[in-house]
């Protein structure tokens, strides 16, 4: 369906996680509706292969930086630097709706509404992940995280556990929504599915928790094979024993193992949405997951829940499923039925909406303190 008329729209992603995905997705049926769309990228200068996905979607605009991402190593510099750049963006390309994949800039004096999506963040992924609320050197990071969702006219998350830990980490918002990522689903071609455990995530992330696979997978008569960056962007790589690594692998050849998997495992301790399950219940896995809200909310009855840190449990769960065909057929069946609630015509249709009413000045009044320079 098309745009009423078109928009502007000034959007922000990262290159080095699941929000470059999603943004595509988004501007690809943005643009296919109507709207201009200026897509600026932060967090490191895109690959090759990214930046060629970007350019394959027609009518988008693509505006690229490596300025640091307020989770990396002494970001501040990077923070004031980009706020400038965007905000010369956007003396350029005059956006209706500004929508912004991070939370460090929701404070500066747009002339647009401003829609604020939580994908995730740090406060909450060192409570899940360590037990404990975050060190006092983050302490600046929760100010500034605050300031820019408090200072948002629209709070957009992909879960509803996702929004209460925004709310419960940064205080109460004024006007949020939920609304659920997508993902298009690629055909690979006649790959059959093959006696595989498959992963994909950012070995370094403890969040990801794929060194519980690792330690389990030579209990396992099927091969464990984890795709995912081992380089940690501020230093460091993770070696995982007992599994094949695949590295950094494209979105095409991404698809095409987990056509080739049957199990598609990820028992994570924190994961406020998850766009690699999605990816391989669109592939025919069944899905062994971390027993985390989050992945409750979005799966429902249509994955086995393992709790993160229980061995036993994950080792058990799959080996089940590795020996009754049934059993892990089911599982894939209820997962591919799911997966069809979580499309980017839905995710569209909801920010569209969203635009619509920032626009039409249904979203909270904007009454904000505006910083020109950041301390």
């Amino acid at each position: 369906m098309a745009a009423e008329r078109s928009r502007r729209i000034l959007m922000t992603t990262d290159t080095v996680g699941g929000v470059w995905q999603y943004a595509l997705e988004l501007c690809r049926q943005l643009t296919a509706r109507g709207d201009q769309v200026l897509l600026a990228t932060m967090g490191a200068e895109p690959s090759r292969a990214q930046r060629g996905d970007a350019e394959s979607i027609e009518h988008l605009q693509l505006e690229c930086s490596g300025y640091r991402l307020i989770w990396m190593k002494a970001p501040w510099p990077d923070i004031e630097r980009a706020g400038h750049w965007l905000r010369a963006l956007a003396h350029e390309f005059r956006p209706d709706v500004v929508h912004l994949n991070d939370y460090a800039h929701g404070d500066l004096p747009w002339t647009a509404p401003v829609l604020m999506v939580g994908h995730s963040c740090v406060l909450s992924w060192w409570r899940a992940v360590h037990g404990t609320p975050v060190p006092p050197e983050w302490q600046r990071y929760r100010r500034r995280v605050r300031a820019g969702l408090q200072a948002a006219d629209l709070v957009v998350a992909p879960t509803r556990g996702m929004l209460r830990a925004l709310q419960r980490h940064y205080g109460p918002l004024a006007a949020t929504r939920v609304i659920a990522n997508g993902r298009s689903r690629t055909r690979v071609g006649e790959v059959r599915q093959t006696p595989l455990v498959f992963a994909a995530g950012r070995l370094w992330d403890e969040a990801k928790n794929v060194r519980t696979l690792a330690d389990i997978a030579p209990r396992l008569p099927w091969p464990v094979c984890i795709a995912g960056s081992e380089r940690h962007p501020d230093g460091g790589q993770a070696l995982l024993p007992n599994v094949r690594l695949l590295g950094q692998l494209p979105e095409a050849k991404l698809r095409s193992w987990c056509s080739r998997a049957s199990i598609y495992a990820l028992p994570a301790r924190y994961e406020p949405f998850g766009l690699s399950p999605l990816e391989a219940a669109q592939a025919g896995c069944a899905l062994v997951l971390g027993d985390i809200p989050t992945l409750r909310e979005v799966w429902g009855d249509a994955a086995v829940f393992v709790a993160p840190d229980d061995h036993e449990a994950l080792a058990r769960e799959i080996l089940r499923l590795i020996v009754e065909p049934a059993v892990r057929r089911d599982y894939a069946a209820r997962a591919r039925r799911r997966a069809q609630r979580y499309t980017p015509q839905a995710m569209a249709d909801g920010y569209c909406a969203a635009y619509a009413e920032l626009l039409q000045g249904r979203a909270r009044p904007r009454a904000r303190a505006i910083k020109e320079v950041y301390a």
